[in-house]
């Protein structure tokens, strides 16, 4: 084994450790949702980036710039936005100024859903990160998710 062959080794075991502890949060969180408030994860990251958005120049994002928030394919995206609409949780229409733009907003149902369930996600990311820390291998990673700040 040469010194770069035991270097990607070391890339590869630490992409799997990241791999592993992704899986797990997002998982915990899942249950969690799921049980809770009926959303399921990308559904609860689709509502909390959408509530984000304000009304004016640059207050509202393009499909392909939710799709790249919430880590979704565009046509993905746009099925989780309708099933959401169908549920009455967001509200589509069409963009003033471009006609071609179709904007997204969440409905008052769906902003308290939204409130109702973030108390939810923060707790069991909490109780996914404290399981996780536990873990030798993926403790380093734990703590540079805690130690980071956006």
């Amino acid at each position: 084994m040469t010194a770069t062959d035991s270097a990607l080794t070391g890339l590869a075991q630490g992409w799997c450790a990241l791999s592993l502890l992704h899986g797990r949060i997002e998982a915990h969180i899942e249950r969690a949702l799921q049980a809770g408030h009926g959303l399921s994860v990308r559904e609860y990251s689709l509502l909390d980036v959408l509530s984000r958005q304000h009304s004016g120049p640059g207050g509202h994002l393009r499909m392909h710039q939710v799709a790249d928030s919430v880590v979704l394919s565009q046509s993905a995206t746009t099925r989780l936005v309708s099933r959401l609409e169908d549920r009455g949780l967001l509200n589509r229409y069409i963009c003033d100024t471009d006609r071609r733009g179709i904007y997204t907003d969440v409905s008052e149902a769906g902003l308290t859903l939204l409130a109702a369930a973030r108390p939810t996600n923060d707790t069991a990311l909490r109780e996914a990160l404290a399981e996780a820390g536990r873990n030798p291998e993926l403790a380093p990673l734990v703590a540079a998710v805690e130690n980071t700040r956006a």
